[in-house]
């Protein structure tokens, strides 16, 4: 909003954007005087400006691969006391990134050619009774031994993982071997109004999956507009905090 502000400052003024936008005058003008006056800001401000002009300096220096964990460890080395989350937070807001070894994974390539089921969910992620609504989806877990991928189904309901399966590799068996775990777990009375939904993925086969639920109980399929993350963040949320609590 800073930022915003001072690109349109001298056609509306400051008041009347402000007006507009969730923040007070007063507290924009209080970051003006800061950067005019860098002895106004916060210790820890203050300090933040010395630290990225090392970190930067580091990662630079070392080709632009370093990630956050070497270019800690490189200033610790050089005496900066300094924390590791501090460095992270430092690079993030600069835009810093080390080069991660290997192609990046994508688990969502959508096939914009193919039939897709209508979206029956329209982003109301919330049912009043189990075995009323499921999402899907499946993410990447770093392992020793290299990554699998995690399929999950949750029942929207109570956020409950109602079958998952794990692989090696991202093909249409092992997401379809979820769902019909939680189809042999819930045994959902057919024409009840069950809708299974997913996102668009159709990579390895998986578009097939959407013609499947019909066989086993889920009376309609669905599948979210592509880039709605909506599905996919209650499923990864859910597993994250699954792998916590364990």
């Amino acid at each position: 909003m800073i930022a915003f502000i001072d690109d349109h400052r001298g056609v509306h003024g400051v008041e009347p954007i402000c007006k507009v936008l969730p923040i007070a005058p007063s507290t924009y003008w209080a970051d003006v005087a800061k950067r005019a006056d860098p002895a106004r800001l916060s210790a820890r401000a203050r300090r933040d400006a010395a630290l990225k002009i090392e970190v930067r300096r580091v990662f630079e220096e070392n080709f632009g691969v370093y990630g956050v964990r070497k270019v800690w460890r490189q200033l610790k080395r050089e005496g900066f006391d300094v924390a590791r989350c501090t460095v992270e937070r430092l690079m993030q807001s600069m835009g810093l990134q080390g080069v991660i070894r290997g192609k990046p994974v994508r688990t969502t390539i959508s096939d914009k050619s193919a039939p897709c089921p209508l979206d029956h969910v329209n982003r109301q992620f919330r049912a009043p009774r189990p075995n009323v609504l499921w999402v899907s989806d499946f993410t990447y877990v770093a392992t020793w031994t290299g990554f699998v991928y995690v399929a999950f189904v949750i029942d929207a309901y109570a956020r409950r993982i109602v079958g998952w399966r794990v692989s090696r590799t991202a093909h249409a068996s092992f997401v379809l071997d979820a769902l019909e775990q939680a189809l042999h777990d819930r045994q959902p009375v057919h024409r009840s109004g069950l809708v299974h939904h997913s996102d668009r993925g159709s990579q390895s086969g998986l578009k097939w999956s959407s013609q499947h639920p019909d066989e086993g109980g889920c009376d309609e399929d669905s599948k979210a507009a592509f880039g709605s993350v909506w599905a996919g963040a209650i499923v990864v949320a859910r597993s994250t905090l699954r792998g916590r609590t364990r």
